[in-house]
């Protein structure tokens, strides 16, 4: 979804702060050995019928249970029913604590990414990737205790544009060099389908190979757009493309879900 930035930057006063009220479920204390994540584009919450219904996202995120969803085109704003906050509904509705990532703010809506959890975070923190005379855009990238050690979880939603993608990948790639010794994730909408992705390679080598699933459209997937991707020392195990009857109509993209766990230390 492409969108245009009005000059006017300000939410309105009777606007809540998005994401209001999305207070952390209680959340186990013990470290799992492996989680469940999921990488979804929901599309405002409007599907391919074009009719706007967060519940029926919140009920493909139930369906996925996964421990940690990313989210893409999340928005707040005033429609014709009231105001509706979907990183509050979407954060009610599923259980989960949600960590809003603004991309674009105005006097009309304010839209961007959300990162869904029921584990406990570390650290939280938000990065600007937007390139001039493009859309807005961001990153979420938080930290998790994984079988005792820690682990960087990035989600993200790319640009259009194969310049504005490289940009957007080099920052990424500046961002996971300052830590390398941790493990990454990397998920989302990298709106890149061309092979090689000569686009994001800088950020691309970051990864381990991960195989490609087509995810959009969602009624006849094509495209890789969303993707699941992991450093070497991670275990990424069962990725696949959620092809639910419901997910089919709730949005343009498919979730994509995998299973994440430590890969075995080298004894040698």
């Amino acid at each position: 979804m492409q969108l245009t930035t009005p000059d006017e930057t300000e939410r309105p006063d009777s606007a809540p702060p998005p994401g209001s009220g999305t207070a952390a479920p209680d959340m186990p204390a013990d470290t799992a050995e492996q989680i469940r994540i999921a990488t979804y584009n929901v599309h405002s919450c409007i599907g391919t019928d074009r009719m706007l219904d967060p519940g029926r996202t919140a009920d493909v995120i139930n369906e996925i249970d996964a421990d940690i969803v990313a989210l893409q085109e999340v928005d707040a704003q005033h429609r014709p029913g009231g105001y509706l906050d979907q990183w509050a509904f979407l954060a009610e509705a599923t259980g989960r604590h949600c960590v809003p990532g603004i991309s674009l703010q105005t006097h009309r809506k304010t839209f961007g990414n959300a990162l869904l959890t029921r584990l406990p975070l570390c650290a939280t923190r938000l990065h600007d990737l937007s390139v001039t005379g493009r859309e807005p855009r961001g990153a979420i990238d938080v930290d998790i205790d994984l079988a005792g050690r820690p682990l960087r979880i990035v989600t993200t939603h790319l640009g259009l544009r194969s310049r504005e993608r490289a940009a957007q990948a080099r920052i990424l790639a500046d961002l996971l060099d300052a830590d390398r010794a941790a493990g990454a994730v990397l998920l989302g909408d990298l709106n890149e389908w061309r092979a090689p992705r000569q686009a994001i390679r800088p950020l691309m080598h970051r990864f381990a190979k991960a195989p490609l699933q087509p995810t959009f459209p969602s009624r006849l997937p094509l495209l890789a757009l969303d993707r699941i991707l992991a450093t070497a020392n991670l275990e990424i195990a069962d990725v696949a493309v959620h092809r639910s009857a419901l997910a089919r109509r709730a949005s343009d993209h498919l979730p994509v879900v995998a299973t994440l766990r430590w890969a075995p230390r080298d004894e040698g």
